[in-house]
């Protein structure tokens, strides 16, 4: 599928290069060329010899080559390739990238290039959460730069969080992506996620505890697979994901009407956490607090979920969401054939799961074969998993 395609890999200087041969030969595997940049940092960590005998191809390591740079060589290799990965990208290239330095082969090439970046990050913990990086993080990203990862977990340095870089796998998918080239290309796919916020007065709302971590994952796992996707959001704690197209919402009103612009679609994951009721009779100023309790009357919301499922312009594909405290399964199927929708996402969001907020769920895929219970895994692992499940139903 990336048969012809040209990666243009710059190997940053970081003890997340040793997982670089495994992504050559990932990147290879799926038929496309590896050009081979190996900064100075990064030959601390991995080898001229080994990333040449994996990409098949010479690694290029210095700006002065006299042969190379004879026809303007960093010129060349930048605009020959279709896509320019930095794996791993540390926090001081991506520095000298989002100042548009130029003082080595790496970073001549990052500026001299006109072709799509995409940079998996890799450092410490603290050098990711500084507020240096992210500043830097924030003009690549308004620069156009793509970004996979970091992932959460233990690193080298014995310190735990956020800086490990994605996995080769995570990688390649960005990467097919970024051509176009995954099973969804072409596709597109309409992702609600987070929570609404209902009205009492302009200072007051009613709300839920959903995060949106899981809808922004899905919404993630799709883009990776290559989908175009309409990212509608309601006031979620987490960002959305880059590389769709963000939607920002409050109310499930805005909710409706923004999914029934993005139509035409051919899926639609209605994970978000949309409130059932609003206040009928809200006020445009604060309600003072007078002794006297505020009496409010509660209206339904639109039922979002329902009402794609039997809508004309119905997707081929639509997969609702159920978060249930009890009878888990039983509840699911239930609202599954009550909504008409093709599958349910059913998960137990009782307080001691942790899984409202939290950073692992567990689930139960609801089809019109029955139930199909996945393991406890990472938010990630489960948009990867059903990502993957509505590719095989609608590429």
């Amino acid at each position: 599928m990336m048969q012809g395609k040209r990666i243009l890999l710059i190997v940053g200087g970081g003890i997340a290069a040793v997982k670089v041969p495994a992504l050559v030969r990932l990147i290879r595997g799926a038929g496309a060329a590896v050009t081979p940049v190996l900064t100075a940092a990064g030959a601390q960590f991995t080898t001229p010899m080994s990333l040449s005998v994996l990409a098949g191809e010479p690694v290029h390591d210095t700006l002065w080559d006299r042969n190379a740079e004879a026809e303007i060589g960093h010129i060349q290799l930048s605009r020959r390739a279709d896509l320019v990965v930095v794996a791993p990208a540390t926090a001081d290239l991506m520095a000298r990238m989002a100042q548009g330095q130029a003082n080595d082969l790496a970073s001549t090439l990052l500026l001299a290039t006109d072709k799509r970046v995409l940079i998996a990050p890799a450092m410490n913990v603290r050098m990711w959460d500084h507020p240096a990086t992210r500043r830097n993080l924030a003009l690549l990203r308004g620069d156009g730069v793509m970004v996979v990862g970091p992932d959460e977990g233990d690193m080298a340095c014995g310190e735990y969080g956020p800086g490990r870089m994605a996995e080769p796998e995570a990688i390649l998918a960005a990467i097919r992506a970024a051509l176009g080239t995954g099973p969804l290309a072409g596709r597109h796919v309409i992702v609600t996620s987070g929570p609404t916020h209902e009205p009492i007065d302009p200072v007051r709302y009613i709300a839920n505890r959903s995060s949106g971590a899981q809808g922004a994952a899905i919404a993630a796992a799709l883009r990776d697979l290559g989908a175009r996707v309409s990212f509608v959001t309601g006031p979620a704690t987490v960002p959305a994901p880059d590389g769709v197209t963000v939607i920002p919402v409050e109310t499930a009103a805005q909710m409706r009407a923004a999914v029934e612009a993005a139509l035409p679609a051919d899926a639609a994951v209605m994970a978000a956490a949309v409130a059932d009721w609003r206040v009928e009779n809200g006020s445009d100023q604060k309600i003072k607090k007078t002794g006297a309790l505020p009496v409010l009357h509660m209206a339904e919301n639109p039922d979002i979920l329902a009402w794609i499922s039997r809508d004309a312009r119905r997707p081929r594909l639509v997969v609702g969401f159920a978060a249930e405290t009890q009878d888990v399964t039983a509840h699911a199927t239930a609202k599954r054939a009550r909504k008409g929708c093709d599958w349910i996402v059913a998960n137990d969001v009782s307080p001691a799961t942790g899984i409202m907020g939290g950073s692992h769920n567990t689930v139960t895929l609801i089809t019109g074969t029955g139930p199909e219970d996945w393991p406890r895994m990472d938010k990630h692992a489960v948009a990867a998993r059903l990502a993957a499940r509505i590719a095989e139903a609608i590429a």
